[in-house]
């Protein structure tokens, strides 16, 4: 039985073969994408031998062994149109990761095969097409020629032999792919943004978005900017039902579509409830045909970023009522609430992490800012501590909103305090994240802490959702006692004149060699005696 630990020691393992060669961000692909090739293969060996024996093989030599055999006899198209259905996949025997890894221990490790592999899964199923595009196994990075290039990946196949992903115990596996993808994160610093929530906003951000929700049967979960689907899988942790969870998920990125589509399938999420989409969020709405509004929607788009801010956009739905006008081009932040919110049901909640300026910013952000606040839409902020994201050391915040509310009052949170720092990054523990979600589920004010602001509250502050203006967390000085601060200066005062005294004594005591030292001690001395 492979524990969570162990499991991360043999992946991280697989990371060590690959350092040296490329960066994190590139090496991050080939370690995730062999894992995962290695799961569905051991996942079809698991299935070949529970179809044949009624139960899970204690070992998958055993089940290639039985493969193998069956696959010379009669039984082989029955057996094979039953794995297709059920799996959506199927891999000749020569094709599992048993069979390659065998080949990588006597040397001949081949590429071809491998290759081939990858190959029939994608044309297996629309839902793996493209699956392994970015898992180049003829890439120079890999090593300078072919030699060295099959031998960097047959290491790496070797190592990951020693992961036990078919007897892991409910989700520790995807729980070890989501630590790799956050170890990943880490190392590769800015590039990390597009696909990394660190654990301490994204369990926030859900459980918020999950409250009042835990019981919903077949919840839907909606993320425009899903990165590596992590945000939406946390939800999963806070449901009564989390099998029937539907997730809706886009992102803009080829390699990270992949890498989310990867760790849903490691999160054991059933492909009828994987809804996900390779495309550009802002650029047309998604979706539109199917299932259009969320009980859940999380979000943690890129911050502050350009889009084209066309006049048309004014027509489109999930822009037109705020006044006409549109995010600025320079700053896609309120066009990424904006897109999230549309799509957020009436009875649900949308979390999202934003950059302060969305909260004070005016011109067309006021107007936006100023006709949520009006409709009752925002329903709380939530100052986070700085240099808590991979790509950014800037302060960010949470913003929780919700559809026809009987009030229009806002919760402020200032949580820039609650974390610890550890190596390059401000770290959000347990105990702080508990805080937030009890200041949050209280809805009062808490001095220095919280402020549940009026509507009229923010309307005398123009509109202007800046946190200090509604939490004090400035410390008063201490009185100053006068009395005391002038004895203290008597006693100074008194002794600096005695360790002058001293020094001249000291002086007028010294004999010299030249006339030039004794003079230049003569003026010393007097400017002494003026003091």
């Amino acid at each position: 039985m492979a524990e969570g630990k162990d499991l991360l020691q043999v992946l991280w393992s697989g990371a060590d073969v690959l350092r040296g060669k490329m960066d994190a961000n590139e090496y991050k692909t080939y370690l995730l994408g062999l894992v995962f090739y290695k799961y569905l293969s051991d996942s079809y060996l698991s299935k070949v031998y529970d179809l044949l024996n009624d139960e899970t093989p204690d070992d998958l030599e055993e089940a290639q062994e039985v493969y193998e055999d069956v696959m010379n006899s009669e039984d082989a198209e029955e057996l094979l149109a039953e794995l297709k259905e059920s799996l959506r996949y199927t891999l000749d025997p020569d094709m599992t990761y048993v069979s390659i890894l065998k080949d990588a221990k006597n040397n001949s490790f081949n590429r071809e095969k491998l290759q081939s592999a990858f190959n029939r899964i994608q044309e297996s199923d629309e839902l793996f097409n493209g699956l392994f595009a970015d898992v180049d196994l003829y890439s120079n990075r890999l090593g300078t020629g072919d030699q060295k290039q099959s031998a960097t990946i047959a290491e790496v196949i070797k190592v990951l032999d020693g992961a036990d992903l078919i007897h892991t115990e409910g989700d520790v596996l995807g729980n070890a792919y989501e630590y790799l993808i956050g170890q990943f994160a880490s190392e590769t610093g800015k590039k990390a943004g597009e696909f990394y929530t660190p654990h301490g906003p994204a369990q926030i951000l859900c459980r918020i978005a999950m409250t009042g929700q835990e019981d919903k049967k077949g919840l839907q979960v909606y993320d425009p900017c899903m990165g590596s689907g992590s945000l939406m899988l946390s939800c999963k942790n806070y449901a009564k039902e989390p099998d029937y969870i539907k997730y809706y998920g886009q992102e803009l990125m080829p390699s990270t579509y992949n890498l989310a589509r990867m760790n849903m399938f490691l999160h054991g999420v059933l492909p009828e409830n994987q809804h996900l989409r390779n495309a550009d969020t802002l650029d047309a709405d998604w979706p539109t045909d199917e299932e259009t509004e969320f009980d859940v929607v999380t979000m943690n788009p890129p911050y502050s970023a350009k889009w084209s801010a066309a006049e048309g956009f004014k027509q489109d739905e999930r822009f037109m009522d705020y006044g006409g006008k549109l995010a600025p081009k320079s700053k896609a932040d309120y066009a990424f609430l904006l897109h999230g919110f549309y799509h957020l049901k009436q009875t649900g909640t949308m979390a999202i992490v934003l950059p302060h300026g969305v909260l004070f910013r005016g011109a067309a952000e006021g107007t936006i800012r100023e006709t949520l606040l009006k409709n009752g839409s925002i329903y709380a902020v939530i100052g986070l501590p700085s240099n808590m994201f991979y790509n950014t050391s800037i302060p960010t915040c949470i913003v929780v909103l919700k559809k026809h509310r009987d009030g229009r009052d806002v919760l402020f949170i200032d949580a820039s305090n609650l974390y610890e720092k550890e190596k390059k990054q401000n770290v959000m523990k347990e105990e702080h994240i508990d805080r937030v979600l009890e200041l949050y589920n209280n809805r009062e004010s808490v001095e220095k802490e919280a402020y549940l602001a009026s509507y009229e509250d923010i309307v005398k502050n123009d509109y202007n959702l800046n946190i200090p203006r509604y939490v004090d967390t400035s410390e008063e000085e201490p009185e100053i006692d006068l009395k005391a601060l002038t004895l203290r200066m008597r006693d100074t005062d008194k002794e600096i004149k005695e360790g002058n005294n001293m020094l001249l004594s000291m002086l007028k005591d010294l004999n010299f060699d030249s006339d030039e030292t004794r003079e230049s001690v003569e003026e010393f001395i007097k400017v002494l005696e003026e003091v």
